[in-house]
Order: structure tokens, then C-alpha cells, then sequence
């Protein structure tokens, strides 16, 4: 069994086909799925996602879309999750330092978050793009006793191995792919095996051979493969230790 750890299956990218999209996940050995929320607004898309057989789902407020975040939503994010314990984690949130006039604002509201899920016991889904050392610091400072998911990791070894101290382990999607990527590439042949899941972000993080397209659970199965070949293991053996890692981190039944 496959376990696609992160994947955006309410957004309107899938509203045509998205029962296809499922079936040809199954067909391929996908059998569970983590969607996480990005805004307020999709909440309700997520939870809907949530009550089907196999979807896990969090809460969040992704640092990408502060124009569409209220003052008010980190409170409604938490009346949310009081209301909804099947919640897995609270996610996506994080640090995305392409956008260099919102980071003052992005980290405020990471770090509202991170206490957030430090209050309710609930590990973190976190979106960290060219920023793993800054949020490595930050997760050192409040401590968040459940750990987490650093999505789509695109770091060194070194930092891998930062975020592992810290009780987090690391998403391998698309990115790994990409022969260019010799960084990532070598962290993805350091780490424990308890130490990665693997998500492709559908439909973002096109992998290699597919731009241009929507990406969707299935190639989950390719970023298996990759990675396997990468860490000179069987793919089996890949596959179920990151559906292990995956359960146990989101307590999936």
C-alpha cells in the first residue's frame, strides 16, 4: 500500500474528474491520501474530502495566499479544529521566501500556528521553500512537541538532518525526479528510513517528463520508484516505509 502524504484533491483542478482521478490511484496501488487546507475559504472542501474512505485532511493557512487570510482566521482555525478531532495535523503553513515583501507577515503567521499546534498536541504540515534553516531555528525556539512534515523538501543532507533532530521528517515528491537536483538528491540517499514519506502536491510539482501537466496521486508511484533507486533499495521496501512513516506521523488507522 501507497500512501500519498500530500495532495491538494479539493482544488478546482480536480472538480471534472476527481472520482478518475481516485480510481487511477487505487489502480496503481495508492490507497490513502493527505489533503491539506490552504485557506479558510477551502476548509469546507477539505472537510467534504474528509468524510470519504481513505482521505486524511488538515487545517491551515498557507503562507502563499495572505491576500486571501483575515486577522480573524488563526481564531476560526482554531474553532475549526475544536470541532473537527479527525483533523490529522494543521497545515499547510510555513515560510516562502521568494516573496520577500510578506515575510514579516508569513512568519507572524507561522509562528501563531506553530503554538497552535503546540496547544493541541497536533503535528505540523509545513511549506518551506528557501527557507529550512530559518524555520529549522524557529521550530528550535517553540519547540513543537508533535513534529511534522517539511513538504516538498528541496535541501542539503545537512539540513535533512536538522529538521530529523527536531522530530520532523521530510516529503519527497516531484522535485526528486529532476536529475539537476543533485543536492536533494543525495539528501534523499542520507536519510533513515523513518525519515521521508512521499507526496506529489497534486496537481503542482510536476515531476520529470510531466511539465507542463497536472500532476495527481498515481505518480506517487514514480516518485517511489525514484527515490528507491536513489537509496539503492527495493521499491517495496520504500514504499512500505514511507506508508509507515506516513501512519504513524498522522495517526491513520
Amino acid at each position: 500500500m501507497l500512501i500519498d502524504a500530500h495532495c491538494h484533491l479539493d482544488f478546482p483542478e480536480f472538480d471534472v474528474d476527481r472520482d478518475d482521478v481516485l480510481a487511477r490511484a487505487r489502480s496503481s496501488g495508492v490507497e490513502r491520501f493527505v489533503v491539506p487546507g490552504t485557506t479558510r475559504a477551502r476548509w469546507r472542501e477539505v472537510l467534504t474530502l474528509g468524510d470519504r474512505d481513505g482521505i486524511a485532511v488538515c487545517l491551515g493557512l498557507h503562507p502563499c495566499f495572505l491576500d486571501r487570510h483575515a486577522e480573524t482566521d488563526v481564531e476560526a482555525l482554531e474553532e475549526a479544529l475544536k470541532a473537527n478531532p479527525t483533523v490529522v495535523a494543521l497545515g499547510e503553513c510555513g515560510i516562502d521566501a521568494r516573496f520577500a515583501d510578506t515575510l514579516k507577515a508569513q512568519w507572524r503567521l507561522f509562528d501563531a500556528q506553530v503554538r497552535l499546534a503546540r496547544q493541541r498536541h497536533l503535528p505540523l504540515v509545513i511549506h518551506c521553500v528557501r527557507a529550512n534553516d530559518q524555520v529549522a531555528k524557529r521550530l528550535r525556539q517553540l519547540a513543537p512537541p508533535a513534529g511534522g512534515l517539511i513538504h516538498a523538501f528541496a535541501g542539503s543532507p545537512e539540513q535533512a538532518l536538522a529538521f530529523r533532530r527536531l522530530g520532523f521528517v521530510v516529503g519527497l515528491g516531484g522535485a526528486v525526479t529532476h536529475e539537476r537536483a543533485s543536492r536533494l538528491r543525495r539528501a534523499v540517499a542520507s536519510l533513515d528510513d523513518d525519515g521521508y514519506v512521499l507526496e506529489t502536491d497534486s496537481p503542482d510539482m510536476p515531476l520529470a517528463g510531466h511539465r507542463g501537466e497536472r500532476n495527481e496521486p498515481a505518480r506517487v508511484v514514480e516518485v517511489g520508484r525514484v527515490v528507491a533507486e536513489l537509496r539503492d533499495q527495493p521499491f517495496t521496501r520504500v514504499a512500505t516505509n514511507s506508508s509507515a512513516t506516513a501512519t504513524r506521523l498522522f495517526g491513520l488507522e
